[in-house]
């Protein structure tokens, strides 16, 4: 089993240069192709530590979105235009057609998702970047005081603010 990373999740962890926790996760995290055009066409500033995070072996796969069944599930996921992103519709189109878990942020995509796999029949886990991060501290890879360093610098320098003060407030 893979977890395919949606943009949002990925930026994340592109803009706190922290690739490294991703290899980590388990199960392993792979992209779209459509995933890649979006950040090199959406974030060009993230686009270098993206392609280092692939070579490094940090992404164990880049997945095209090619069997007519996921072709066809991504073109339903693109109407209307606009409504979800290239990478969003191709990430949601393998993991239901592949079984494979989601990673995404965005909210009405994941209720999107789940609707959809609900609808076509298939389980779908959708993990945000907070159950990554969970997932890490509770596997013994990252402690909650490095956490909650990534945390801040994601309140302070980023755009993406959880609504944690600390992931201790998630932990027993």
């Amino acid at each position: 089993m893979l977890l395919i990373a949606d943009t949002s999740v990925l930026i994340n962890f592109l803009n706190i240069d922290a690739m490294h926790l991703i290899a980590r996760h388990q199960p392993p995290c792979a992209i779209t192709q459509h995933v890649i055009e979006e950040v090199t066409n959406l974030f060009p500033e993230q686009q270098a530590r993206l392609t280092s995070a692939i070579a490094a072996g940090h992404i164990v796969e880049v997945i095209s979105a090619a069997s007519p069944d996921e072709v066809e599930l991504f073109g339903r996921l693109q109407q209307p235009a606009g409504r979800l992103g290239i990478g969003e519709s191709s990430a949601i189109a393998v993991a239901i057609k592949r079984g494979y878990a989601l990673a995404m942020d965005d909210r009405r995509a994941v209720r999107d998702a789940k609707e959809l796999a609900a609808a076509e029949g298939a389980a779908l886990e959708v993990l945000g970047t907070q159950d990554i991060v969970v997932r890490l501290i509770r596997a013994g890879q990252l402690s909650v005081e490095q956490a909650d360093v990534h945390l801040v610098s994601w309140r302070t320098q980023h755009r993406f603010h959880l609504r944690i003060r600390s992931f201790s407030e998630l932990l027993p």
